[in-house]
């Protein structure tokens, strides 16, 4: 049987594509790009370096000496991501705090066990590596890192394509911190009559965002609103306040029966997470008072009260849960700290119903 030439030709080309040699740039992974993503990222790493960190930087695993500083050391263990904030930020371009955002969810949540933040690892994946983005992210960390004494102990780049479109990354940190047992925050003291001692947020931090874009979008995305002085763009990603430093040295000095760090699920659904079966909580509407930023998204978005308490942080980031005899005491220390804050409810007894009360 005879072959046409055209088709003889188009045999060949075949040929020649198949037998072509490929690299992993040609599937879409660009390893230079990585490398010099961990190049530019190297100083700000080393900066969070604390002493027993041992090892340096690019090792397979990380190394932390706990030998001498604890005699019965409890570690705790968090891990977080920063939810839809992550839309926001790459909508706006702006990655230099978000990872600010993703430490103080981690570090935060050890925090409630009285833990000190030892340590932090990231995970970044992404479907084309950018390195000036992937860097903006990683100085975020390390910044939030430095904020709470931890060090950025290692992570992983991951550049995976087809698995995200052009321009998108994903992120996620753990952390492990340590506390003394004796010194443990397990909430076993907490009575009735305990005051609910509440420290500002900055913002809604890294919660609710889901319905802030839904707002923000039916707006029409007036970024350059005025709400309280600021942009509304700066309200919305102003990063997440880190309350480490401050709130241990606060467990040194008073005895706290409990906290809380107010994330996903807002008032309603977070404080009383650390409060014992029993007990429930009296929360005064009237103290909850809202900054601008959430007063705009409540008027825009025409959301009901008990909503922005089960969603947002209405202002109120950290809570002490602190007995009465005690208040003054911290709430001068906080004073002296610059942390804003307020009573906003106290422990009671629990009846029938609804453990938590906000009226």
């Amino acid at each position: 049987m005879r072959v046409s030439p055209a088709r003889s030709r188009q045999r060949a080309e075949v040929h020649v594509t198949q037998s072509t040699p490929l690299t992993y740039r040609d599937a879409g992974v660009d390893i230079d790009a990585g490398n010099e993503v961990v190049e530019r990222i190297k100083p700000l790493v080393r900066r969070t370096l604390r002493p027993e960190v041992l090892g340096g930087v690019g090792l397979f695993g990380g190394l932390f000496d706990l030998s001498n500083r604890y005699r019965e050391p409890v570690l705790v263990s968090g891990t977080d991501g920063v939810g839809t904030k992550l839309i926001l930020a790459k909508q706006l371009n702006r990655h230099d705090s978000i990872g600010q955002d993703l430490v103080a969810m981690c570090v935060n949540d050890v925090l409630v066990q009285g833990a000190e933040p030892l340590f932090f690892l990231d995970y970044f994946a992404t479907g084309k590596l950018d390195v000036q983005t992937t860097v903006d992210v990683v100085a975020g960390i390390a910044k939030g890192c430095e904020i709470a004494g931890c060090a950025l102990i290692g992570g992983e780049t991951a550049e995976m394509p087809d698995m995200y479109p052009p321009g998108e990354y994903d992120l996620a940190g753990f952390t492990v911190g340590a506390v003394e047992k004796s010194k443990l925050v397990d909430s076993s003291k907490v009575r009735a009559g305990d005051v609910l001692v509440g420290i500002a947020s900055s913002g809604p931090h890294s919660n609710g965002y889901s319905l802030v874009r839904r707002i923000y979008d039916r707006a029409g995305r007036p970024a350059d609103l005025d709400v309280g002085g600021v942009k509304l763009v700066d309200a919305l990603m102003a990063p997440t306040e880190i309350y480490v430093k401050p709130v241990l040295e606060l467990l040194r000095a008073h005895d706290l029966h409990a906290m809380a760090h107010i994330t996903g699920g807002g008032l309603t659904e977070n404080i009383i997470r650390v409060i014992p079966d029993g007990l429930g909580l009296d929360i005064e509407a009237s103290a909850i008072v809202l900054p601008p930023v959430f007063d705009w998204l409540q008027r825009e978005g025409a959301v009901a009260d008990a909503e922005m308490w089960r969603t947002f942080n209405c202002g109120v980031g950290f809570v002490l849960v602190v007995p009465q005899a005690a208040v003054a005491a911290v709430s001068s220390s906080l004073d002296a700290h610059g942390l804003a804050h307020r009573a906003i409810g106290q422990v009671v007894d629990a009846g029938d119903g609804e453990r938590v009360d906000i009226g």
